[in-house]
């Protein structure tokens, strides 16, 4: 790993970049840019979502957004929160601008399901809020999100919503010939110089694929705005202090493939080194590596139509250095999971109904953790997690109607290391082993109505297993300012859920509308208790933290999200209008207080225009203040912004170019995240007004 040398202008300043042969030999141990095609803004996308639809069917009754091309090039950010934040459903953790992960219809952390190529992406960033997700938003290419339970294919790790990011880093399709992408980013809020570059080649069925990226970004500015540290105000400020950051990735990549499938590896490295916004002293130094297997073999005889296996191997490591360089705690994780599916062969029935037939799959899966913290501000044991699983999706299709069914049966046993026969202070006991058994049901329907019109509906059951931090925290959590204590006989999470879906569509148009509701049994929440802990300050003298600990609780979430776009005209320009709406209620049952932070009330509308090489358009948010919090926290004032593109394409020499020029924020407001922990909204709201731009090109 690459240490930092040195700080100059809010930036951190690394080595250079690894080289692949290093790489190699450190392991034995997606693509960067966007297609460069340019779908008309407005234009209806028709794409099969393939997270959560094993089947291919383009009716997918789970409320799904994906990004890929240009609009994934607009939105790309430093994180991947940050680069979903907004899609209907979904906000972002926002822990500054290094440390953003997803949040799905008010669930965060272990209830949202991070994949990488449809595996699992093993890192620490659903144990604490400054640990950033290890997925790099500038080597994907393609972004799919599931709103709502994912947990028949995913586990009840997948309570709340499934992001999976993809690559093509092991192709999956004959490539004949030498291409090549590269983009170049500068400007932002943050002085933001990103750059990605990709190389594919492939003759007779055997494929190769390389790729680099680097991002380099200072502080972040920001309109002026009070920090509030600890309770405390600081002068008026307009950057958020220590959160510039460095990340660079590389990967290497073979396949062979043909007509009916493939088979291929790849490795890649990705490193991370940035500030923790709520520590100007601390610096966290990240770094993920990790080998891929996938194969698939389609259009096969006899009762089996497909199969498919995935596997990968993780390891990921990030130090926490002080001001002086010192390492203050080391955080490790070994991850391995083992997917095998199977497709059946559509089954006609016509005793049933004429045109009957029943598809479906069926698949294990099995993931193995191992973690570990080392330091005095460790606060959880080292720790491995075993789990092993067995499901089915089961497809009806009759005249005029579609019925799903689909179960799910686990076993997962999470063991704790206890206190080192060494340890100077005893603090988590001896070791401890948990078996769970979660199983997961569900149920939906999909049927067409009048006028075009689609209705669906499903209802579900999902368990989750606590995870090991829920079991055995103990200890002071800096990043949350609290001391955080596990329950070693914590039960499972238990939630019910129910979804009204209603969708139309016509050439140049589309809405979509859900309702949802989920009631957990047992949430497993971090609550206040009200006691108070003495711990060391590090200079010998007491400092009082308050408890939190992690308990069953029952509570309830409910919302509506309404999304749609429309052709207004088609010459001389090509207009289409967008907007969405959602709307988040949640309750801790048991307290009576709203669950804390929920987004609040968005509203967003947007215009684009196309002509030729040109592309224009704006998009407006608006998010309504806050007032639903719990005791704990304090309501996040609302936000008005405007976001303005233009791009426009040519043809430079053998490769085709895309000149983007984006302006952030042009009313310069302040806007602060209610999804946000506490401590760190108050000192990092959002970026101010800023123009960046971008070139991509293709050949």
């Amino acid at each position: 790993m690459t240490r930092p040398t040195s700080r100059r202008g809010g930036a951190l300043r690394h080595a250079p970049l690894p080289t692949l042969p290093a790489l190699f030999a450190a392991w034995l141990g997606a693509s960067p840019c966007a297609g460069l095609a340019q779908t008309p803004p407005g234009a209806v996308s028709n794409q099969v979502v393939i997270t959560g639809n094993p089947l291919g069917s383009d009716r997918n009754v789970q409320p799904s957004t994906v990004l890929a091309g240009e609009a994934l090039a607009r939105r790309r950010a430093g994180t991947l929160g940050e680069t979903l934040d907004g899609l209907p459903g979904v906000s972002a953790t926002g822990f500054g601008p290094q440390a953003s992960r997803p949040v799905i219809r008010g669930l965060d952390g272990d209830r949202i399901r991070l994949l990488d190529n449809g595996g699992a992406s093993a890192d620490a960033s659903n144990l604490s809020f400054d640990h950033a997700v290890a997925i790099d938003p500038l080597v994907v290419e393609r972004i799919e999100v599931l709103r709502g339970p994912a947990a028949l294919l995913y586990g009840g790790n997948a309570t709340g919503g499934v992001v999976n990011a993809i690559d093509n880093r092991i192709p999956r399709s004959p490539l004949q010939s030498l291409s090549g992408r590269a983009e170049l980013r500068l400007g932002g809020a943050a002085a933001e110089r990103a750059s990605a570059a990709l190389l594919e080649v492939g003759q007779g069925g055997l494929n190769w694929h390389v790729d680099a990226a680097q991002r380099l970004s200072s502080d972040l500015r920001t309109p002026r705005f009070s920090p509030v540290k600890d309770g405390q105000a600081a002068p008026e400020a307009t950057r958020v202090g220590n959160s510039a950051g460095q990340s660079r990735s590389a990967a290497l990549g073979a396949s062979w493939a043909d007509a009916h499938g493939f088979a291929g590896l790849a490795l890649d490295d990705h490193h991370n080194d940035y500030g923790v916004t709520v520590d100007p002293d601390v610096t966290i130094r990240l770094q993920r590596q990790r080998l891929q297997l996938a194969a698939e073999r389609r259009s096969l005889a006899g009762p089996l139509s497909a199969w498919a296996l995935q596997a990968s191997q993780t390891r990921y490591q990030h130090q926490e250095l002080e001001a002086s360089g010192a390492v203050g705690t080391t955080f490790r994780s070994r991850g391995q999971d083992l997917r095998l599916q199977a497709t059946q062969t559509a089954l006609a029935l016509p005793g049933l109904a004429a045109g009957a037939s029943l598809a479906g799959v069926f698949g294990l899966q099995a993931e193995r953790l191992d973690f570990s913290a080392l330091g005095a501000e460790a606060f959880v044991p080292a720790s491995h997690t075993r789990s092993t699983a067995l499901y089915s999706l089961q497809t009806l299709s009759l005249p005029g109607l579609i019925l799903n069914a689909g179960a799910r049966i686990e076993r997962v046993r999470v063991q704790s290391e206890g206190d080192a026969a060494d340890a100077a202070a005893q603090r988590f006991g001896a070791a401890v082993t948990r078996d769970f058994a979660p199983a997961s049901l569900a149920l939906s329907l999909q049927a067409p109505l009048a006028a075009g019109f689609i209705a669906s509906a499903s209802v579900g059951r999902t368990q989750r297993a606590p995870a090991y931090y829920e079991l055995f925290a103990n200890g002071v959590h800096v990043a949350t300012g609290a001391f955080e204590r596990g329950n070693p006989q914590q039960a499972p999470e238990r939630s019910q859920h129910a979804e009204l879906g209603l969708q139309w569509q016509q050439a140049g148009a589309q809405l979509h509308l859900a309702a949802f509701a989920t009631r957990f049994a047992n949430f497993i929440a971090l609550d206040a208790s009200g006691a108070l802990v003495p711990v060391d300050n590090g200079a010998g003298g007491p400092l009082r933290l308050p408890e939190y600990r992690y308990s069953g609780v029952p509570a309830r979430l409910r919302g509506v999200e309404v999304e749609g776009r429309a052709r207004l005209a088609d010459a001389p320009w090509q207009w289409d209008v967008h907007a969405s709406l959602d709307a988040l209620q949640g309750r801790n049952g048991a307290t009576g207080e709203a669950l804390p932070r929920l987004a609040p009330l968005r509203l967003q509308a947007g215009l684009d225009a196309a002509q030729g090489a040109w592309r224009l358009g704006g998009q407006w948010r608006w998010a309504a203040g806050q007032q639903q919090v719990p005791a704990n926290d304090i309501p996040t004032a609302g936000a008005t912004t405007l976001d303005l593109y233009a791009s426009w394409q040519q043809r430079l020499g053998a490769a085709d170019a895309v000149w983007t020029l984006k302006l952030s924020n042009l009313g310069n407001a302040l806007a602060y995240n209610a999804s946000a922990l506490r401590s760190a909204r108050e000192l990092a709201p959002a970026g101010g007004r800023a123009l960046w731009a971008g070139l991509r090109l293709g050949f």
